[in-house]
């Protein structure tokens, strides 16, 4: 018997597939385009993204577990789907490059400052290739083994709490914010991840609930998101988190140790597991959507080429303000294909029912 992904190992890689980039500039973010108690905006997008999950659950359902690739080439002629399959490819990979690019240039800043980051850049793209090529269930096997590498972190916010004070969070909610349509769009990108599943759906275990492993993946991001934005709000005030470029780097500065210097580069370096996990969803999803065009290429090459590829394009942008950029209209892409993509299996499933059902 074929292996399957359990839903616990669903929740594990969905989880892991959302924890981002945008974690370290998520505060000052939320106090930028929301102003006071700014927090809240992320339940909305909990519930957005909730939302999104189930148009994704009635393709699972509807389809009964079939790759979205063979609902796709049911309905629609190759000839127009190869271009589809192109344009998805290369957002997914470029948008998991960029990731990666950006914590490079991050840890490159804060560690070696003097240190070409394309080196840095390398050798994680050599780990995740590594992981790309071992399949769906080994990289779900190793997210397991990462997330319980990284979870605990989370508690280090309770060592915030005797600096909290309620006063900074104001009676006032959405007070002194700004464009907050694009900052909308901009705090929902912090949710993306969860959209993959689509892809994960033909290796689902179809005798048990997967889909509420999605579901449950989603729900612990956006508490942990929602823990950590809080926290942010009142240990920090308004006008201090509107000025701090990356919050969570400033918040773990905080921490210190008789023991430890500098402790927030070691905790910054626990990070990079996250950063690795999406980057190689993003990948893994860009390389079964080239397969479908190649579908008798060797996987091993294959992923190759396109890591290959994307190392070639992080050349491009050279700053952090440049990569930033980069990512933010392909997070817009991403968000687009993430509700685009489930409405159209959805609507093809509809008119594959009612072909079924008047021919019989």
């Amino acid at each position: 018997m074929a292996e399957k992904l359990t839903p616990f190992h669903i929740t594990i890689l969905v989880y892991m597939t959302q924890s981002g980039i945008i974690i370290f500039t998520l505060p000052r973010q939320l106090a930028e385009y929301f102003g006071t108690n700014g927090w809240l905006f992320m339940v909305p997008c909990f519930v957005i993204s909730s939302l999104n999950i189930y148009l994704i659950s009635l393709v699972y359902h509807m389809g009964k577990g079939r790759s979205i690739f063979l609902i796709l080439e049911q309905s629609i002629s190759k000839v127009v789907l190869y271009p589809l399959y192109i344009g998805l490819s290369s957002v997914w990979l470029i948008f998991g490059c960029m990731i990666g690019k950006k914590y490079v240039l991050l840890f490159q800043m804060i560690s070696f400052p003097t240190t070409n980051p394309m080196i840095f850049k390398l050798a994680i793209d050599l780990l995740a290739l590594l992981l790309l090529t071992k399949g769906i269930y080994t990289i779900s096997k190793a997210t397991t083994v990462f997330f319980w590498v990284t979870i605990w972190m989370y508690l280090l916010l309770l060592g915030f709490i005797p600096n909290f004070q309620w006063v900074r969070l104001t009676p006032f909610i959405f007070k002194e914010g700004h464009d907050m349509v694009r900052g909308g769009l901009d705090i929902y990108t912090a949710f993306l991840g969860y959209e993959l599943s689509l892809l994960y759906l033909p290796y689902m275990d179809h005798k048990k609930k997967s889909m509420r492993g999605v579901y449950a993946g989603n729900t612990i991001l956006s508490v942990a998101y929602i823990s950590f934005a809080f926290i942010c709000f009142g240990f920090f005030s308004l006008g201090q988190l509107k000025k701090l470029l990356y919050p969570l780097l400033d918040l773990l500065a905080f921490i210190q140790f008789p023991f430890v210097e500098r402790l927030e580069n070691l905790l910054y370096g626990f990070f990079l597991f996250l950063i690795l996990v999406t980057v190689v969803m993003y990948w893994w999803a860009a390389a079964e959507s080239v397969q479908r065009i190649l579908p008798r290429a060797n996987i091993s090459i294959l992923c190759s080429i396109l890591v290959g590829i994307s190392f070639v394009v992080s050349y491009i942008p050279t700053t952090l303000d440049q990569v930033s950029t980069w990512i933010m209209y392909l997070s817009y892409a991403a968000t687009g294909i993430a509700f685009g993509l489930p409405l159209l299996l959805v609507v093809l499933l509809l008119v594959q029912r009612k072909r079924r059902n008047s021919y019989a």
